[in-house]
Protein backbone atom coordinates (compact mmCIF):
# COMPACT_ATOMS: atom_id res chain seq x y z
CA UNK A 1 0.00 0.00 0.00
CA UNK A 2 0.99 3.70 -0.77
CA UNK A 3 0.51 6.54 1.80
CA UNK A 4 -2.33 9.11 0.87
CA UNK A 5 -3.10 12.43 1.78
CA UNK A 6 -6.17 14.39 3.00
CA UNK A 7 -7.84 16.57 0.55
CA UNK A 8 -7.28 19.26 3.70
CA UNK A 9 -3.25 18.67 3.52
CA UNK A 10 -3.50 18.10 -0.52
CA UNK A 11 -4.78 21.51 -0.78
CA UNK A 12 -1.54 22.96 1.60
CA UNK A 13 0.77 20.63 -0.56
CA UNK A 14 -0.19 22.55 -3.91
CA UNK A 15 0.35 25.83 -2.42
CA UNK A 16 2.98 27.77 -4.22
CA UNK A 17 4.74 28.89 -1.73
CA UNK A 18 2.31 27.73 1.63
CA UNK A 19 2.16 30.03 4.60
CA UNK A 20 1.21 29.71 8.57
CA UNK A 21 -2.07 31.76 9.37
CA UNK A 22 -1.32 35.11 11.02
CA UNK A 23 -2.67 34.01 13.81
CA UNK A 24 -0.08 31.61 14.07
CA UNK A 25 2.79 33.93 13.27
CA UNK A 26 1.45 36.43 16.33
CA UNK A 27 1.37 33.49 18.73
CA UNK A 28 5.14 32.48 17.88
CA UNK A 29 5.97 36.39 18.00
CA UNK A 30 4.68 36.66 21.59
CA UNK A 31 5.91 33.22 22.78
CA UNK A 32 9.82 34.76 21.71
CA UNK A 33 8.81 38.22 23.25
CA UNK A 34 8.15 36.80 26.39
CA UNK A 35 11.11 34.38 26.58
CA UNK A 36 13.04 37.72 25.93
CA UNK A 37 11.66 39.82 28.59
CA UNK A 38 12.13 36.92 31.61
CA UNK A 39 15.76 37.37 30.36
CA UNK A 40 16.48 40.73 30.01
CA UNK A 41 16.68 40.91 26.48
CA UNK A 42 15.38 43.62 24.55
CA UNK A 43 16.47 42.49 20.78
CA UNK A 44 17.36 39.31 19.25
CA UNK A 45 19.40 38.13 16.72
CA UNK A 46 18.25 34.76 15.12
CA UNK A 47 20.77 33.37 12.92
CA UNK A 48 21.20 30.41 10.31
CA UNK A 49 23.88 28.84 7.72
CA UNK A 50 23.82 26.61 5.23
CA UNK A 51 20.58 25.25 5.29
CA UNK A 52 20.58 25.16 9.37
CA UNK A 53 18.99 27.42 11.86
CA UNK A 54 15.06 26.48 12.18
CA UNK A 55 14.29 30.27 14.21
CA UNK A 56 14.79 31.82 11.07
CA UNK A 57 12.11 29.99 9.25
CA UNK A 58 10.11 30.05 12.27
CA UNK A 59 9.73 33.69 13.08
CA UNK A 60 9.82 34.84 9.16
CA UNK A 61 9.18 31.63 6.84
CA UNK A 62 12.13 31.87 5.34
CA UNK A 63 13.99 28.49 5.06
CA UNK A 64 17.53 29.52 5.78
CA UNK A 65 19.61 28.81 2.39
CA UNK A 66 23.51 29.93 2.66
CA UNK A 67 23.11 32.78 5.47
CA UNK A 68 20.59 34.31 7.16
CA UNK A 69 21.17 36.54 10.24
CA UNK A 70 17.68 38.48 11.91
CA UNK A 71 17.10 40.80 14.50
CA UNK A 72 13.85 40.49 16.27
CA UNK A 73 12.37 44.01 18.64
CA UNK A 74 9.32 43.52 20.02
CA UNK A 75 6.90 45.81 18.16
CA UNK A 76 9.05 46.54 15.01
CA UNK A 77 9.61 44.69 11.73
CA UNK A 78 12.25 42.16 12.19
CA UNK A 79 15.04 42.72 9.47
CA UNK A 80 17.09 40.01 7.70
CA UNK A 81 21.03 39.83 6.31
CA UNK A 82 21.05 37.17 3.53
CA UNK A 83 23.31 35.49 1.20
CA UNK A 84 23.40 35.57 -1.51
CA UNK A 85 22.10 38.78 -3.33
CA UNK A 86 20.53 36.41 -6.06
CA UNK A 87 18.32 35.09 -2.96
CA UNK A 88 16.70 38.44 -2.75
CA UNK A 89 14.33 38.23 -4.49
CA UNK A 90 12.46 34.66 -3.26
CA UNK A 91 12.82 35.48 0.21
CA UNK A 92 11.10 38.65 -0.42
CA UNK A 93 8.27 36.65 -1.55
CA UNK A 94 8.39 34.00 0.85
CA UNK A 95 8.97 36.51 4.16
CA UNK A 96 6.77 39.72 2.97
CA UNK A 97 6.49 40.82 6.59
CA UNK A 98 10.22 40.90 6.66
CA UNK A 99 12.05 43.48 5.68
CA UNK A 100 15.09 41.09 4.07
CA UNK A 101 18.41 42.83 2.68
CA UNK A 102 21.69 41.78 0.91
CA UNK A 103 23.98 40.77 4.14
CA UNK A 104 27.24 42.28 2.02
CA UNK A 105 31.09 41.80 3.02
CA UNK A 106 30.55 41.73 6.70
CA UNK A 107 27.37 40.13 7.95
CA UNK A 108 28.54 41.45 11.83
CA UNK A 109 28.76 44.68 10.53
CA UNK A 110 25.18 45.05 9.64
CA UNK A 111 23.74 43.50 12.45
CA UNK A 112 25.65 46.13 14.49
CA UNK A 113 24.76 49.08 12.93
CA UNK A 114 20.79 47.93 12.80
CA UNK A 115 21.05 47.38 16.40
CA UNK A 116 22.74 50.42 17.42
CA UNK A 117 19.67 52.16 14.93
CA UNK A 118 17.38 50.56 17.64
CA UNK A 119 19.32 51.63 20.60
CA UNK A 120 20.60 48.58 21.50
CA UNK A 121 22.08 48.50 24.92
CA UNK A 122 24.98 46.35 26.68
CA UNK A 123 23.85 43.51 28.35
CA UNK A 124 20.80 43.14 26.25
CA UNK A 125 21.04 41.37 22.81
CA UNK A 126 20.05 38.00 22.65
CA UNK A 127 21.00 35.18 20.37
CA UNK A 128 19.21 32.08 18.81
CA UNK A 129 21.47 29.68 16.35
CA UNK A 130 24.68 28.85 15.32
CA UNK A 131 26.35 32.53 14.72
CA UNK A 132 29.88 31.97 13.98
CA UNK A 133 33.18 33.24 16.23
CA UNK A 134 33.83 35.90 15.08
CA UNK A 135 30.28 37.88 14.29
CA UNK A 136 29.79 36.73 17.91
CA UNK A 137 32.85 38.49 18.79
CA UNK A 138 32.46 41.49 16.91
CA UNK A 139 28.77 41.86 18.21
CA UNK A 140 29.92 41.06 22.08
CA UNK A 141 32.85 43.80 21.34
CA UNK A 142 29.91 46.41 20.80
CA UNK A 143 27.05 45.36 22.96
CA UNK A 144 28.96 43.10 25.49
CA UNK A 145 27.82 39.36 26.40
CA UNK A 146 25.19 37.93 24.24
CA UNK A 147 22.95 36.11 26.26
CA UNK A 148 22.24 32.60 24.93
CA UNK A 149 18.92 31.82 24.33
CA UNK A 150 18.82 28.99 22.41
CA UNK A 151 17.88 26.66 25.59
CA UNK A 152 14.92 28.76 25.58
CA UNK A 153 14.20 28.62 22.56
CA UNK A 154 14.12 24.97 22.35
CA UNK A 155 11.79 24.87 24.86
CA UNK A 156 9.68 26.79 22.82
CA UNK A 157 9.77 24.01 19.69
CA UNK A 158 8.64 21.14 22.42
CA UNK A 159 5.21 21.87 22.18
CA UNK A 160 4.14 22.27 18.40
CA UNK A 161 0.55 23.93 17.59
CA UNK A 162 -2.31 22.22 15.63
CA UNK A 163 -1.10 24.22 12.37
CA UNK A 164 2.30 22.82 13.02
CA UNK A 165 1.31 19.47 13.12
CA UNK A 166 -0.74 19.25 10.02
CA UNK A 167 2.48 20.68 8.08
CA UNK A 168 4.70 18.09 10.32
CA UNK A 169 1.62 15.02 8.77
CA UNK A 170 2.91 16.03 5.61
CA UNK A 171 6.72 15.92 6.10
CA UNK A 172 5.73 12.00 7.38
CA UNK A 173 3.85 11.46 4.16
CA UNK A 174 6.52 12.13 2.84
CA UNK A 175 9.14 10.21 4.21
CA UNK A 176 6.34 6.83 4.24
CA UNK A 177 6.54 7.42 0.24
CA UNK A 178 10.33 7.25 0.37
CA UNK A 179 10.21 4.32 2.67
CA UNK A 180 7.51 2.79 0.54
CA UNK A 181 10.26 3.19 -2.75
CA UNK A 182 12.48 1.67 -0.86
CA UNK A 183 10.49 -1.14 0.01
CA UNK A 184 9.41 -1.26 -3.88
CA UNK A 185 12.86 -1.29 -5.05
CA UNK A 186 14.60 -3.78 -3.01
CA UNK A 187 15.65 -6.74 -5.11
CA UNK A 188 18.48 -8.68 -6.07
CA UNK A 189 21.14 -6.51 -8.09
CA UNK A 190 20.06 -3.10 -6.79
CA UNK A 191 22.73 -1.27 -5.13
CA UNK A 192 22.58 0.74 -2.00
CA UNK A 193 22.76 4.14 -4.44
CA UNK A 194 20.14 3.01 -6.53
CA UNK A 195 18.45 2.70 -3.49
CA UNK A 196 18.68 6.09 -2.68
CA UNK A 197 17.87 7.37 -6.05
CA UNK A 198 14.57 5.99 -5.65
CA UNK A 199 13.55 6.92 -2.21
CA UNK A 200 14.44 10.65 -3.43
CA UNK A 201 12.22 10.48 -6.72
CA UNK A 202 9.25 9.14 -4.58
CA UNK A 203 8.27 12.64 -2.91
CA UNK A 204 11.09 15.28 -4.63
CA UNK A 205 8.40 15.54 -7.59
CA UNK A 206 5.38 16.31 -4.87
CA UNK A 207 7.26 19.13 -3.55
CA UNK A 208 9.27 17.29 -0.85
CA UNK A 209 13.07 17.54 0.00
CA UNK A 210 15.80 15.31 1.80
CA UNK A 211 16.83 15.59 5.25
CA UNK A 212 18.30 11.98 5.72
CA UNK A 213 18.24 8.70 4.12
CA UNK A 214 20.36 6.24 6.21
CA UNK A 215 20.70 2.69 4.43
CA UNK A 216 21.95 -0.53 5.74
CA UNK A 217 22.27 -3.54 3.59
CA UNK A 218 24.20 -6.60 5.01
CA UNK A 219 23.48 -10.52 4.53
CA UNK A 220 21.25 -12.36 7.56
CA UNK A 221 24.20 -15.57 7.47
CA UNK A 222 26.88 -13.47 7.71
CA UNK A 223 25.93 -10.11 8.85
CA UNK A 224 28.32 -6.79 9.24
CA UNK A 225 25.95 -3.89 9.99
CA UNK A 226 23.95 -3.19 12.73
CA UNK A 227 22.80 -0.05 11.88
CA UNK A 228 21.93 1.96 8.94
CA UNK A 229 24.95 4.22 7.68
CA UNK A 230 24.76 7.89 6.69
CA UNK A 231 26.44 7.49 2.91
CA UNK A 232 25.74 4.61 0.59
CA UNK A 233 27.91 2.22 -1.05
CA UNK A 234 27.72 0.42 -4.80
CA UNK A 235 27.27 -2.84 -2.35
CA UNK A 236 24.29 -4.87 -4.21
CA UNK A 237 21.27 -6.71 -2.59
CA UNK A 238 21.38 -10.54 -2.58
CA UNK A 239 19.08 -13.08 -1.85
CA UNK A 240 19.40 -13.76 2.24
CA UNK A 241 19.92 -9.79 2.56
CA UNK A 242 18.11 -7.46 5.56
CA UNK A 243 17.88 -4.08 4.40
CA UNK A 244 16.72 -1.76 6.83
CA UNK A 245 16.69 2.54 7.25
CA UNK A 246 16.08 5.66 8.44
CA UNK A 247 14.27 7.84 6.18
CA UNK A 248 13.00 11.69 6.77
CA UNK A 249 12.23 13.83 4.08
CA UNK A 250 10.77 17.82 5.12
CA UNK A 251 7.79 19.93 4.04
CA UNK A 252 9.49 23.18 4.28
CA UNK A 253 11.27 22.74 7.48
CA UNK A 254 8.35 20.32 8.94
CA UNK A 255 10.07 16.27 8.75
CA UNK A 256 8.67 12.74 9.12
CA UNK A 257 10.84 10.21 10.26
CA UNK A 258 10.16 6.20 9.73
CA UNK A 259 12.41 3.86 10.03
CA UNK A 260 12.23 -0.04 8.98
CA UNK A 261 13.37 -3.01 7.99
CA UNK A 262 13.15 -5.81 5.42
CA UNK A 263 14.48 -9.13 4.24
CA UNK A 264 15.25 -9.87 0.22
CA UNK A 265 14.34 -13.34 -1.00
CA UNK A 266 14.39 -15.12 2.00
CA UNK A 267 11.84 -15.47 5.99
CA UNK A 268 14.24 -13.64 8.66
CA UNK A 269 16.80 -16.15 9.95
CA UNK A 270 16.02 -16.95 13.87
CA UNK A 271 18.62 -14.10 14.82
CA UNK A 272 16.98 -11.70 12.91
CA UNK A 273 12.98 -13.00 13.74
CA UNK A 274 14.38 -12.52 17.73
CA UNK A 275 16.00 -9.33 16.73
CA UNK A 276 13.07 -7.84 15.48
CA UNK A 277 10.25 -9.51 18.08
CA UNK A 278 12.47 -8.12 20.86
CA UNK A 279 12.30 -4.22 18.83
CA UNK A 280 8.78 -4.69 18.12
CA UNK A 281 8.17 -5.35 21.58
CA UNK A 282 10.43 -2.58 22.73
CA UNK A 283 8.17 -0.34 20.49
CA UNK A 284 5.03 -1.36 22.36
CA UNK A 285 6.19 -0.85 25.69
CA UNK A 286 8.17 2.73 25.18
CA UNK A 287 4.70 3.85 23.64
CA UNK A 288 2.40 2.09 25.88
CA UNK A 289 4.12 4.60 28.40
CA UNK A 290 3.79 8.22 26.27
CA UNK A 291 1.37 10.30 27.44
CA UNK A 292 1.32 14.41 28.60
CA UNK A 293 2.65 13.66 32.10
CA UNK A 294 5.01 10.54 31.63
CA UNK A 295 8.33 10.60 32.21
CA UNK A 296 11.59 10.15 30.04
CA UNK A 297 12.72 7.99 32.88
CA UNK A 298 9.45 5.85 32.16
CA UNK A 299 10.51 5.30 28.70
CA UNK A 300 14.20 3.80 29.47
CA UNK A 301 12.39 1.33 31.86
CA UNK A 302 10.11 0.12 29.67
CA UNK A 303 13.01 -0.38 26.90
CA UNK A 304 14.57 -2.45 29.10
CA UNK A 305 13.12 -5.61 27.65
CA UNK A 306 16.20 -4.90 25.24
CA UNK A 307 18.49 -5.61 27.73
CA UNK A 308 16.06 -8.68 29.22
CA UNK A 309 16.47 -10.64 26.18
CA UNK A 310 20.59 -10.01 25.65
CA UNK A 311 21.03 -7.31 23.37
CA UNK A 312 21.64 -3.73 23.02
CA UNK A 313 21.01 -0.66 20.72
CA UNK A 314 23.72 1.66 18.92
CA UNK A 315 21.15 4.46 18.28
CA UNK A 316 19.23 6.71 20.60
CA UNK A 317 16.26 5.16 21.70
CA UNK A 318 13.77 8.26 21.54
CA UNK A 319 14.01 11.57 20.85
CA UNK A 320 12.28 15.04 20.59
CA UNK A 321 11.36 16.54 17.15
CA UNK A 322 10.14 19.09 14.66
CA UNK A 323 12.44 21.79 13.86
CA UNK A 324 15.47 20.19 15.33
CA UNK A 325 16.95 17.09 17.10
CA UNK A 326 15.15 17.96 20.39
CA UNK A 327 15.00 16.51 23.78
CA UNK A 328 14.47 14.38 25.07
CA UNK A 329 17.40 12.28 23.63
CA UNK A 330 17.63 8.77 24.58
CA UNK A 331 19.87 5.98 24.89
CA UNK A 332 19.34 2.33 26.25
CA UNK A 333 20.21 1.03 29.79
CA UNK A 334 23.10 -0.70 28.01
CA UNK A 335 23.81 2.27 26.50
CA UNK A 336 23.54 5.67 28.15
CA UNK A 337 23.01 9.03 26.90
CA UNK A 338 23.91 10.46 30.23
CA UNK A 339 21.29 11.72 32.81
CA UNK A 340 18.02 11.12 31.90
CA UNK A 341 16.12 14.60 31.51
CA UNK A 342 13.20 15.19 34.12
CA UNK A 343 11.20 17.07 32.13
CA UNK A 344 7.67 15.14 31.59
CA UNK A 345 6.41 14.70 28.06
CA UNK A 346 3.57 17.22 26.80
CA UNK A 347 0.46 16.92 24.94
CA UNK A 348 1.45 18.40 21.37
CA UNK A 349 5.15 17.29 21.44
CA UNK A 350 6.59 15.30 18.87
CA UNK A 351 8.98 12.46 19.43
CA UNK A 352 10.29 9.56 17.68
CA UNK A 353 10.34 5.95 19.18
CA UNK A 354 13.10 3.74 17.43
CA UNK A 355 14.47 0.92 18.94
CA UNK A 356 18.01 -0.35 16.98
CA UNK A 357 17.84 -3.62 18.45
CA UNK A 358 21.54 -4.81 18.17
CA UNK A 359 23.64 -7.81 18.79
CA UNK A 360 26.34 -7.30 21.56
CA UNK A 361 28.88 -7.91 18.82
CA UNK A 362 28.00 -4.60 16.72
CA UNK A 363 27.17 -6.66 13.82
CA UNK A 364 23.06 -7.57 13.45
CA UNK A 365 20.82 -5.47 14.05
CA UNK A 366 17.32 -4.27 12.90
CA UNK A 367 15.76 -0.88 12.93
CA UNK A 368 12.03 0.16 13.52
CA UNK A 369 10.08 3.04 14.73
CA UNK A 370 8.31 6.21 13.93
CA UNK A 371 7.24 10.16 14.17
CA UNK A 372 4.65 10.29 16.62
CA UNK A 373 2.27 12.73 18.67
CA UNK A 374 1.98 12.89 22.08
CA UNK A 375 -1.55 13.31 23.52
CA UNK A 376 -3.21 13.61 27.07
CA UNK A 377 -4.17 10.07 27.19
CA UNK A 378 -1.72 8.25 24.84
CA UNK A 379 -0.05 8.76 21.11
CA UNK A 380 -1.39 9.99 17.61
CA UNK A 381 0.69 7.65 14.66
CA UNK A 382 1.31 10.44 12.32
CA UNK A 383 3.05 7.76 9.96
CA UNK A 384 0.73 5.69 7.78
CA UNK A 385 3.13 2.83 6.38
CA UNK A 386 2.68 -0.30 8.67
CA UNK A 387 5.09 -1.61 11.32
CA UNK A 388 6.35 -5.28 11.02
CA UNK A 389 9.26 -7.08 9.46
CA UNK A 390 8.95 -8.03 5.62
CA UNK A 391 9.89 -10.04 3.46
CA UNK A 392 10.01 -8.66 0.17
Amino acid sequence: MLPVLSERLRSLLETDYPRFSDGEMQRRRAAVTAVMAENNVDHLIFYGANRAGSAVQWLTQWMVTNEAAGIFTPGERDTVFIHYFNHLPLARLMAPQTDMRWAGENTAANLIDELTKRGAKSGRVGVIGPLGFDAHAALSTRFGPLVNLNRAYVNLRRVKSAEEHDWFRIGAYFSDLGMAALRDTSRPGVNERELANAIERAYVGLGGQTVIHYIGTTSMHDPQVAVPRQYCSTRRLQKGDIVFAEITATFWDHSGQILRSFTIDEEPTPLYRELYSVADKAFEAMAGVLRAGALPADVVKASGVIEDAGFTVIDDILHGYGGGYFPPILGAKSRSNGPIPEQPFAAGQLVVVQPNVVTPDGKAGVQSGEMVLITETGIERMHQLPRGFIRL
